[in-house]
């Protein structure tokens, strides 16, 4: 069902047509308009940018345009590239449309430029229709690109489609022709990938002179920044169905007549589900300029009025401007942000990350967006869940710091203030922060006296740290770690009430190996675990939550970019799109560590190096403070079909350019890069099955340095 808000009103009674009808060409009917209509499901980069609806959409378009629009087929240019069989669209409607299942093309760079720049400039007509609907990325210029089915890794394949319409507006297309563009988009309008892999090069296809008096309407289903929704279980874009439901059974010429008061019916539609807090899509106008070049946004009757969040005062702004001075953005940070809005009823923007880098830039922008239908002002939920941390102690995770219960009261008494001040509803607490199962960690350390073996411990960390087993005075070898490890699992998770069966090791959750620098590629993840029967093992990383840890290297040179950047990363909750980046063979350089430690981002590194360069990447991310990272033991780009590593995913809320493996799934309760080590656990899993044909063999570097042992020298 349509969305009440979107949903089109009663077809209006026939009556006299728009006094600017008169402006538009009297020759404008079915047979002078021509159209590009596009819609595109599948992308050769990868199936993770797949989706479902916009080739759906396409047909809807095409069929009202061949339709109640009665253009003929032979004046439309349909491009299709669906995830189906074409012969299971719904081809049904009009005779138009079934002509054009016989002559759609792919949608691919080429058919896209030979039919925008090449065939339809060569038709004489009046109106030229633009649809697309598929995915949609902002270059530097802040240039719409739209990829096409053929983009590929290194290459995206793409429709420039600011510079197409300005190619369109000069004498390149003949002075008489096409005095009127509708421009409908159904796309993103988010910032291209930052990773080189995903290049888009640039794409100008030039122009001559300005031809006076053509005149362009263009509406994107979204703003500078903004997803557009897509419903792919029902295969439908929100914006696609809510402007169709508006042009309904209208007559080309009237569908023309009438764009722009559906245009603002639609935008209302949108307005008024932003302002329920159910989304921040919201339609934009890039020319507010009716067919007679006249603002039809100043002539608008009135809508709704719509509820507003009460705002700060300037009491309450004083009183922030002393809690918040001197702070840092807290671990808590993002958590807090994304409560604002869950509190409030809203939907928590799309887009990675928090919107500025202070405490108090962040509440300024709070204030300056519309809360939920209660009216909350969204700084208040966000000032009460740090004030539930800071009372907590950080944000709850182990090694986050102690509690500040002088802070805490300070935020929580500014809480109350401002409730009995702006006479605010009452306030639910916010949830309990994530709890972590214990953890097992291994210190590997070579002797002071240069013997062969290493000096080994094992603690159990939970709410308190407990030495488990340490070797005697002699240095072991790896086979006794594992042996001893094998052993203390089974010591944890025995069950004194159980008989037979087999170890179960239910006490711990996560393995973490300290080690020297030397020992990080060791195929600890690797290590048989006797798992049911006696004679089955299974790996050691399939089971656990198994992570490598080196900070012994990072204490005494790069302490200081260590800390800011597990720092940044907290603060964001591993959401910001600058979080994540892909090093390759090419930039291991004598110079990454530098580049890498310059800025708190990036905090994590997939490195895509083969075996030659591994050791340099490590010894970069070392230096540069980098405290997460994956890799693939022996080099290699990670190759796992499931999860994929390298697809982007470029669907909200995921920031665009992100791997899979670190794209969230949920809501704020799963950062993209706080749940890497369950997902490469899972990773681990889906590849033990295929190790026969050489399967991925990942490594996690997860070096928390809020969250350390400082042992006694060993024995």
């Amino acid at each position: 069902m349509t969305h009440p808000a979107l949903r089109a009103p009663d077809p209006p009674e026939p009556g006299p047509a728009p006094a600017h009808d008169g402006l538009l060409p009297p020759t404008l009917g079915p047979r002078r308009t021509f159209a590009l209509i596009a819609g595109v499901e599948t992308y050769e980069v990868s199936h993770r940018w797949n989706l479902r609806g916009p080739a759906r959409d396409a047909l809807r378009f095409a069929r009202w345009l061949t339709g109640p629009g009665e253009v003929p087929a032979a004046n439309v240019r349909l491009l299709l590239s669906p995830l189906d069989d074409p012969d299971r669209l719904d081809w049904s409607g009009p005779p138009g449309l079934a002509e054009l299942r016989d002559t759609y093309r792919p949608a691919t760079e080429e058919n896209a430029k030979t039919v925008l720049l090449d065939e339809l400039p060569q038709c004489d007509g009046d109106l030229l229709w633009i649809f697309w609907a598929g995915h949609g990325y902002l270059d530097g210029q802040r240039q719409l690109m739209l990829p096409c089915a053929d983009a590929r890794p290194g290459r995206i394949r793409h429709l420039n489609l600011d510079s197409a319409l300005r190619w369109w507006q000069t004498d390149l297309v003949k002075h008489r022709r096409f005095p009127l563009q509708a421009v409908l988009v159904d796309a993103c309008r988010v910032d291209a990938p930052r990773d080189t892999r995903w290049n888009f090069g640039s794409a100008d296809y030039g122009g001559g002179a300005t031809v006076p008096g053509r005149r362009q309407f263009r509406l994107y289903a979204s703003r500078e920044g903004e997803a557009a929704q897509n419903d792919a279980e029902r295969g439908a874009g929100r914006f696609t169905e809510a402007l169709l439901a508006e042009l309904g059974d209208r007559s080309v010429r009237d569908g023309v007549t009438g764009l722009p008061h559906a245009a603002r019916a639609v935008h209302r539609g949108f307005g008024e589900l932003r302002g329920r807090g159910e989304g921040w899509q919201l339609p934009q106008f890039i020319v507010d300029r009716d067919w007679d070049a006249s603002s039809f946004l100043d002539d608008d009757p009135p809508g709704p009025v719509l509820p507003r969040a009460t705002r700060l005062d300037q009491t309450g702004w004083d009183g922030l401007g002393e809690l918040f001075e001197g702070r840092e953005l807290p671990r808590c940070a993002y958590e807090a942000y994304a409560w604002a809005f869950r509190a409030a009823g809203c939907t928590t923007p799309v887009g990675g990350g928090l919107p500025a880098d202070t405490l108090l830039d962040v509440a300024w922008d709070l204030d300056q967006r519309q809360g939920g239908a209660a009216g909350l002002p969204l700084v208040v939920p966000f000032v009460q869940h740090l004030a539930d941390r800071a009372r907590r102690g950080g944000d709850g995770r182990p090694g986050a710091g102690a509690a500040d219960p002088v802070w805490a009261a300070r935020l929580a008494a500014w809480v109350r203030a401002a409730r009995e001040r702006l006479d605010l509803p009452a306030l639910r607490p916010p949830p309990a922060p994530a709890t972590r199962g214990a953890a097992l960690h291994v210190r590997l350390e070579p002797p002071d006296d240069g013997e062969d073996g290493l000096r080994v411990r094992m603690w159990l960390r939970g709410e308190q740290d407990r030495l488990v087993w340490e070797s005697e005075s002699a240095p072991v070898g790896l086979d006794a770690v594992r042996t001893a490890l094998v052993r203390q699992l089974a010591l944890l998770g025995a069950d004194p009430g159980e008989d037979g069966g087999g170890p179960s090791y239910r006490g711990v959750e996560r393995i973490e190996f300290q080690v020297p620098f030397e020992l990080l590629e060791t195929e600890f993840d690797r290590w048989p675990v006797p798992r049911g029967s006696a004679a089955r093992t299974r790996p050691l990383g399939s089971l656990y939550q198994v992570s490598v840890r080196c900070p012994q290297e990072r204490e005494a040179t790069t302490r200081t970019e260590w800390r800011s950047t597990w720092r940044w990363l907290c603060a964001q909750d591993g959401r910001h799109p600058d979080t994540v980046r892909v090093v390759e063979d090419a930039e291991v350089t004598d110079t990454l560590g530098l580049r890498l430690g310059a800025r708190p981002a990036p905090a994590c590194v997939l490195g895509h190096t083969s075996a030659g360069c591994t050791p340099a990447l490590l010894e970069a991310l070392l230096e540069g403070g980098v405290p997460v990272a994956v890799w693939r033991r022996g080099g290699g780009a990670p190759a796992l079909e499931a999860p994929a590593l390298e697809a982007p995913a470029v669907e909200a809320p995921a920031p665009p350019g992100l791997p899979a493996l670190l794209a969230p799934e949920a809501g704020p309760g799963d950062p993209a890069v706080f749940a890497l080590p369950a997902r490469v656990r899972e990773a681990r899993r889906a590849a033990a099955g295929q190790q026969a044909q050489g399967a991925d063999r990942l490594v996690l570097l997860w070096d928390d340095p809020e969250d350390v042992i400082d042992p006694r020298p060993l024995a």
